[in-house]
């Protein structure tokens, strides 16, 4: 009789791709994901050392060659020259990430670096959770088919009780040191047989949840079909494009600190009343101006989301009757609302004084601060086979780029 197939998605040990320890301080070469970065970011990451990550995995063209070519080349050349070494035998990466919050709480983040079978929702034990756009799905399907490698992991969560336990590790780190924002960060190498073993089970047994780098996932999806299709009856024997280099964490609050992603609004007609349009959807009601670091604290004792213009801050609650068929999520609602405004565009922003100084600013007509998903409702919505909106959770802190990378040849 065949075994029965595994809930959950195969998680494997690789031959991890690092910069020469000897060579090389993670502060001078990681970077944060490409997807939080602004050209400014960009360069000051290129200052510290021309060999920081961003080069090859948020490029730009330079010399006249093209991005892409222009970081696959650059991949290349910086194995010939032993920049990245490869490591000797297959691993796995314990990767703990430590931080205080503004009241001086610490949190603590602990997950394991490793390679995760990908198949499409309902095919092989992954749920993704949100949306995707297809501009940044193009743009890192160009990347992986320039370099043929995992530059930065996927974040997935698994509901394993114990999976954090298994990666607690011995001895001191590998990598260790504190970023500009006070985030801690320590890697450690796990070579031993049976604890990748007990790893690669734990997380084999339930099917695992997209946290974060959606588009990472299903561009590499979309990789996997386009080598398939080529390679036909005869597929890579070493399978390097099933998977894809992921992060992952055990479901759990204790290790999880999920917050919002903002929406800025521009482009409204001169004298819109963002205020009364949303009144069918919302009970909108002013709240003081003086303060805005209380607003979120605000928001949760209220129940509600928060309008930011140039006239004022409004709490927003939802009008239940208004809101028939949205999800219990305020990236839901709001979509709902915005429907009803004048033609607009619409953009993304993390922090409430991000998006303060933007409205301020004149950037945005409007600002509407939303508040966070929480692990339960991420994982309700994901075994209920359906997707939030857009941009809708920002986990933190975000793994480094750079820390380890996986080759698909």
């Amino acid at each position: 009789m065949p075994p029965t197939p595994s809930p959950g998605p195969a998680f494997s040990a690789f031959l991890g791709v690092r910069y020469d320890p000897d060579r090389f301080g993670p502060e001078a070469v990681t970077a944060p994901p490409y997807d939080v970065l602004s050209e400014d970011d960009r360069a000051s990451f290129l200052d510290r050392d021309p060999h920081n990550a961003v080069r090859i995995d948020l490029p730009r063209e330079e010399g006249g060659v093209d991005p892409y070519e222009l970081a696959a080349r650059l991949w290349n050349e910086w194995l010939d020259e032993g920049v990245l070494v490869i490591d000797d035998e297959p691993s796995m990466y314990v990767y703990r990430m430590g931080f205080s919050d503004e009241a001086g709480r610490p949190h603590q983040t602990t997950g394991v670096i490793g390679a995760l079978a990908l198949s499409r929702p309902g095919e092989g034990g992954i749920l993704p959770h949100e949306h995707t756009t297809p501009k940044a799905k193009s743009d890192r399907l160009d990347l992986l088919r320039a370099t043929h490698a995992n530059l930065s992991p996927i974040w997935g969560l698994s509901p394993a009780a114990g999976l954090t336990a298994l990666c607690e590790p011995s001895g001191p780190p590998d990598w260790a040191w504190t970023d500009d924002d006070g985030v801690h960060h320590r890697l450690w190498q796990i070579r031993q047989p049976g604890v990748l073993a007990a790893i690669s089970e734990a997380v084999g047994s339930a099917p695992v949840l997209i946290a974060d780098g959606h588009h990472r996932y299903e561009t590499s999806l979309a990789y996997r079909d386009e080598r398939r299709a080529v390679d036909g009856e005869h597929p890579d024997p070493h399978g390097g494009y099933d998977s894809t280099l992921a992060y992952v964490v055990e479901l759990a609050d204790e290790q999880l600190t999920v917050l919002p992603i903002h929406r800025l609004v521009a482009g409204l007609p001169d004298g819109t009343d963002v205020a009364a349009l949303l009144e069918p959807f919302f009970e909108v009601t002013a709240t003081d101006t003086g303060d805005d670091a209380s607003l979120p604290s605000r928001m949760a004792d209220a129940g509600a989301l928060c309008l930011v213009t140039g006239d004022g801050r409004w709490l927003l609650r939802p009008r239940p009757e208004a809101m028939a068929g949205a999800r219990d999520l305020d990236s839901s609602r709001l979509d709902v609302a915005l429907a009803g405004l004048p033609e607009h565009e619409l953009t993304y922003q993390h922090g409430v004084g991000h998006v303060v100084d933007a409205v301020e600013s004149g950037r945005a007509d409007a600002g509407v601060l939303l508040r966070p998903a929480t692990v339960a409702q991420i994982t309700a919505i994901a075994h209920g086979g359906e997707r939030m909106p857009p941009k809708t959770t920002f986990f933190h802190p975000k793994p480094r780029t750079g820390m380890v990378f996986r080759s698909l040849d």
